[in-house]
């Protein structure tokens, strides 16, 4: 692998969902937009056909997005999801998320990632240890890792 060749993790589900998304692409959607520009060309002057301009915007989008995703699950690195538990010390609040790639990564359903700050600071440490997490503002937070599976 060329050093300058990025690895992507992705957990198993992330990995199935690209696979589904390109499937969809390449067997769904590609069919449909050929379908949307030849539509589109028998309408007459290609030059002034908004609709033929908008299927071809399209189909770029689409084989863009194949091709992004194809690279991703050429260079991936299926990783093991870790459930974690912790605590906010300061704050007394638990909190539960899974610890995630880079591209999986959503806060909001509960899915950090392992190059977030506070993903970062959990590697290596065991249940019961404390540590401090530098938040992107500059405060540093106590939490305390209550459970890790």
């Amino acid at each position: 692998m060329n050093p300058k060749e990025e690895v992507f993790e992705l957990s198993q589900h992330g990995e199935k969902a690209l696979r589904d998304e390109l499937e969809k692409l390449k067997t769904v959607d590609r069919v449909q937009i050929r379908e949307a520009i030849k539509e589109a060309r028998e309408q007459g002057d290609l030059s002034e056909n908004a609709d033929y301009s908008s299927a071809r915007e399209q189909q770029a989008n689409i084989e863009a997005r194949i091709l992004e995703i194809e690279n991703i699950l050429k260079h991936a690195s299926i990783m093991n999801v870790s459930t974690v538990t912790i605590r906010y010390v300061q704050l007394n609040k638990v909190v539960t998320f899974q610890i995630v790639g880079t591209i999986e990564a959503d806060p909001f359903a509960g899915k950090i990632s392992t190059d977030s700050p506070l993903g970062k600071a959990i590697a290596g440490k065991k249940v019961g240890d404390r540590f401090h997490v530098s938040t992107e503002n500059g405060k540093e937070i106590e939490v305390e890792l209550l459970d890790l599976k």
